[in-house]
């Protein structure tokens, strides 16, 4: 079975979340894929995260209904920095027997090089990157001599052959955030459930 990981913060999940996890979940043959909100990301250290429990629930709400989609709390229950490399280290010893395929934004493949033991990670899990037609360049991030010394040449032919090309949708978290603080609309920006969950919990009001 090909599981994909797909970690994030998620504050909110929106639409380009979806579309993105069923890209790849179409375009990479993954039999799942498991959203893994992070309880606090290593880049986020010092901005403030909503709740976990209000995170996950918008997950649970924005995937329900598709049979390949599941939301795990690992990363909430271990607590602490969420280390891509503990996490995949944990998910390994419960699934032995199947491909970990990571899925990888621009942003992130860009950073990869900095993160903790990214040779590990390679070991536990098959890298997936993921880039917006005419809006993510893939030449000119792999062009970075630190991610080829990393994957190795070979490696990174291989995962830039099956990267996934998504949809130029240009839709962030932090502009949901600002829309609803602002008292603005973000119909069709999220799911209708996550829209309705946010304004009966009250949140992003004051951020």
């Amino acid at each position: 079975m090909r599981i994909g990981i797909f970690g994030g913060s998620f504050d909110p999940v929106h639409i380009g979340h979806l579309i993105a996890a069923e890209c790849c979940r179409e375009q990479a043959g993954l039999d799942r894929v498991i959203f893994m909100p992070a309880v606090v990301p290593p880049h986020k250290q010092h901005r403030r995260l909503t709740a976990a429990e209000d995170r996950v629930q918008m997950l649970r709400l924005a995937v329900g209904g598709h049979d390949a989609f599941e939301v795990s709390t690992l990363e909430i229950d271990r607590g602490g920095v969420s280390f891509t490399v503990d996490t995949l280290s944990q998910l390994r010893a419960a699934h032995p027997v199947d491909e970990l395929v990571l899925v990888l934004g621009p942003d992130a493949i860009a950073e990869f090089p900095s993160w903790r033991e990214p040779a590990r990670i390679l070991e536990l899990a098959t890298p997936l990157v993921m880039m917006r037609d005419a809006i993510d360049d893939m030449t000119r991030i792999t062009s970075d001599e630190r991610i080829t010394l990393l994957f190795g040449r070979e490696r990174l032919t291989a995962t830039v052959a099956t990267m996934v090309r998504l949809p130029a949708i240009g839709i962030r978290a932090s502009d949901l955030r600002a829309a609803v603080a602002a008292g603005r609309s973000i119909r069709f920006r999220t799911p209708r459930a996550v829209e309705a969950y946010i304004a009966a919990r009250g949140l992003y009001r004051s951020t």
